[in-house]
């Protein structure tokens, strides 16, 4: 890590600290999300079984169907694990940055309040603080944002595969 980036996280105190833990916690679901969907895509084939395995049924009835449907659903389901906290960090992330925005403008204010005028670097220290939380803010929000919308997308357009490779085997029929 560069130097002036361990800086401008100690400059932007807590939240900045925030955010860089949050970041990286972020990182870590998207990588493993998309490891999974990697897998998944090439193994469709085992996922279909496993579907199909778990259904006794030898008459094709809407029963059949809806049990298929919820066993997808499942499976879905379990590749969009980590998603909704990728999804919380971005929305956040932004928040937290403006929060860091008013902290230092207050601490910008109240410094000028206690000292007044004379010292401008008094006041630009709380104004750097605001910035620098604001960015950080938007650094890690902006990424989050198209990794949940790839990922949810990818996790989406498999579901549709599925589905139909599961009614073409299951039914001989293309949905």
């Amino acid at each position: 890590m560069d130097f002036a980036f361990m800086e401008y996280i100690e400059k932007g105190g807590v939240i900045m600290y925030v955010l860089f833990a949050l970041n990286f916690i972020g990182y870590l679901l998207m990588l493993s999300s998309f490891l999974l969907l990697i897998y998944s895509k090439f193994n469709k084939s085992n996922i279909i079984e496993s579907i199909l395995k778990n259904q006794s049924y030898e008459v094709k009835t809407e029963i059949s169907i809806k049990i298929f449907k919820d066993e997808l659903t499942s499976k879905i389901k379990s590749m969009e694990f980590g998603l909704n906290t990728v999804k919380i960090i971005a929305t956040i992330s932004p928040l937290l940055g403006l929060l860091g925005t008013v902290i230092g403008v207050f601490t910008s204010f109240d410094a000028i309040s206690k000292s007044g005028l004379e010292d401008p670097s008094v006041f630009a220290e709380g104004i750097s603080v605001a910035l620098i939380t604001t960015v950080g803010g938007l650094i890690v929000a902006i990424p989050h944002y198209i990794g949940y919308n790839f990922l949810i997308g990818t996790v989406d357009a498999l579901e549709i595969e599925l589905e139909k490779e599961l009614f073409k085997e299951y039914f001989g029929v293309n949905r």
